[in-house]
């Protein structure tokens, strides 16, 4: 479709003749997200159709005790140094941003006092800036105001390189300014098709100005409010015992009206995803469970007779395992998986090729994941018709080990190909829950018949996802060969997502390892399309780059994508959580209410 058809659907959207609904859906059959659209209409002066909440709440408070578990516990609660997803909802209780994305793509408005628009005159005509405003009489926890001065501070604080926080990505390359009290100016460098990024969803949280302004840069672990957060919150602080529990109590002063309806909220971290789903559903010691990667055979026992059941929520998250770049096991100026170093057997194409020949992604599929997983030759998959029509992935014993005869790997005398020297053993690592052991084994069954002898390292997961930066186990180190996790699509607009393989996010020692390229794969192509994307205002040029840039690191391979995972949780039967996949699941904590 041409510009002009699209501008000409635009037109027909602000004549009446086209109603909102049918614009996105064909937007979407072009390969944008539904957030994308909606993005679209806004530049051009449609204003945003409004949300409707289901909050049937008439009274602030009275809903009692609200218990969920977070299987991964929470380790720190400063939403700038948050690098997994448990990190980032503990922080979500009380830390909140302008704006967050409901399950359609809408933004809703948070701290903010409408969304920008032209309409409202928030956003520029040539795509350079955005035009943020503040609601008034907004409190922080200890009673001191929230300001346009905060907002400034964010952006200064995430944007420091030696403040080393995993939003920087957000705010180095926009400029902030304060217009007023309560109103700020993003500025960007260049014409911005996705402006809700800094200040919006999960990487916009905000902390105040008061309590971290001297704990910039290189001090900014240092302050005591990284453990003891007081933000905006429907929920004030009351304990936090990192890895175990979060524990907050109502914000009486919360700045939306008759929320939140429970008193008290506390979330439980530790156990497993199995125990999660029991506890929940079986027997009601807890509302609501996150993130549970459960087999479907248990799930599906669990939910018959049970008081609760699994909600499935489209997003865009996927499993995947990471080849590594770097040797892991070389030392370089007190680094391991050095960016000055290239992976002994990893950098030879062939072992590349045929790691990914080896994993059987449809026996994963059909035994283990069930409704919460999609097999994939994919690393970006949302909407469908975003997915990139260029990649092939089979199951093939055969054709690997030709693969690795080719190149030279012959059999020893033990079965294990070797070449050189350097014999293909490999460790493979990942967090501890029973369908990523499951996954291990499927994968270490087939790579051993082909002759890769294959170590399989399983950690807790509270370990694995920590951002304590002195854990040598950490995902984000990447201290072995091979590794497998989950990431997550944050926000409905691709830019953030598929930031993660920019050489400028590899995590390193020297940015405390919060990098998002954790497999240190660089190319130059990659690169080029993804700063020529962020400029990009054409949306069926900017569809074709990301389709490219899934079609690198999928191809060369660096990562090999398994599942496809839309966000499965579970909930007692009386509990109205409020979930989009386009955001955490703590992203609207203040709509969660309980049926009479």
């Amino acid at each position: 479709m041409e510009e002009k058809d699209i501008r000409g659907l635009i037109s027909q959207v602000k004549d009446g003749s086209m109603d909102r609904r049918a614009f996105v859906r064909t937007m979407v059959g072009l390969g944008l997200t539904a957030p994308m659209a909606t993005m679209m209409l806004l530049h051009s002066g449609v204003a945003m159709s409004q949300v409707k909440s289901t909050y049937s709440a008439t009274k602030r408070g009275g809903g009692g005790p609200l218990k969920v578990l977070w299987w991964q516990g929470a380790t720190l609660l400063n939403p700038h140094f948050a690098v997994g997803t448990k990190d980032q909802d503990g922080s979500r209780v009380f830390y909140e941003p302008l704006a967050g994305w409901d399950n359609e793509g809408n933004l809703i408005p948070i701290l903010a006092s409408e969304i920008p628009s032209r309409e409202n005159g928030g956003l520029a005509a040539d795509g350079m800036s955005v035009v943020w405003k503040i609601k008034p009489n907004v409190r922080w926890h200890d009673g001191k105001p929230l300001t346009a001065d905060d907002l400034v501070f964010n952006w200064e604080y995430a944007r420091d390189p030696a403040t080393a926080s995993v939003t920087v990505g957000s705010y180095k390359d926009v400029e902030v300014e304060k217009i007023d009290n309560l109103s700020v100016r993003v500025k960007f460098k260049k014409p911005t098709p996705f402006w809700a990024d800094a200040f919006v969803g999960v990487r916009g949280m905000l902390i105040p100005k008061h309590l971290f302004g001297e704990y910039m840069g290189a001090k900014s672990r240092d302050a005591p409010n990284n453990l003891k957060p007081v933000g905006t919150g429907p929920y004030k602080f009351v304990d936090f015992k990192p890895g175990d529990l979060v524990k907050g109590e109502i914000n009486m002063d919360y700045h939306m009206p008759n929320r939140p309806f429970f008193d008290t909220i506390e979330i439980k971290g530790g156990g497993d995803a199995v125990s999660a789903a029991r506890a929940v559903i079986q027997t009601a010691e807890y509302d609501f469970g996150w993130n549970i990667q459960v087999e479907e055979e248990v799930l599906a026992r669990l939910e018959r007779g049970g008081k609760g059941k699994a909600v499935v929520t489209p997003g865009g998250n996927i499993e995947f395992i990471l080849l590594n770049n770097t040797d892991p096991w070389t030392e370089v100026d007190g680094e391991r998986s050095s960016m000055k170093t290239k992976h002994p057997l990893l950098s030879d194409p062939a072992v590349r090729k045929a790691m990914a020949l080896l994993v059987d992604k449809k026996s994963i599929e059909q035994h283990i994941y069930g409704r919460a997983g999609i097999a994939t030759g994919n690393f970006l998959n949302s909407p469908p018709r975003f997915n990139s029509k260029n990649t092939v992935w089979e199951f093939d014993i055969e054709k690997a080990k030709k693969l690795l005869d080719d190149a030279g790997w012959k059999p020893g005398a033990d079965g294990v190909r070797e070449k050189g020297g350097k014999k293909l053993k490999m460790v493979y690592q990942t967090s501890i829950n029973s369908p990523r052991q499951k996954t291990q084994a499927i994968v270490k069954q087939a790579c051993q018949r082909a002759g890769i002898d294959l170590e399989l390292k399983s950690i807790t997961a509270s370990v694995f996802f920590s951002s304590d930066v002195a854990n040598p186990d950490t995902y984000t180190k990447f201290y072995c060969d091979i590794e497998m996790y989950t990431t997550t699509m944050t926000e409905p607009d691709p830019g953030l997502f598929m930031n993660q393989y920019c050489s400028w996010e590899v995590a390193t020692k020297e940015n405390k390892w919060q990098g998002r390229n954790i497999c240190r794969w660089v190319n130059k192509e990659y690169d080029d399309l993804y700063r020529a994307s962020e400029g990009e205002l054409d949306p069926v040029k900017r569809a074709s780059m990301f389709i490219r840039m899934n079609d690198l690191p999928c191809g060369d391979p660096t990562i090999i994508p398994v599942m496809f995972r839309p966000r499965v949780s579970v909930n007692v039967d009386n509990l109205v959580p409020f979930l989009s996949g386009w955001d955490i699941d703590m992203g609207s904590i203040q709509e969660w209410y309980r049926k009479a």
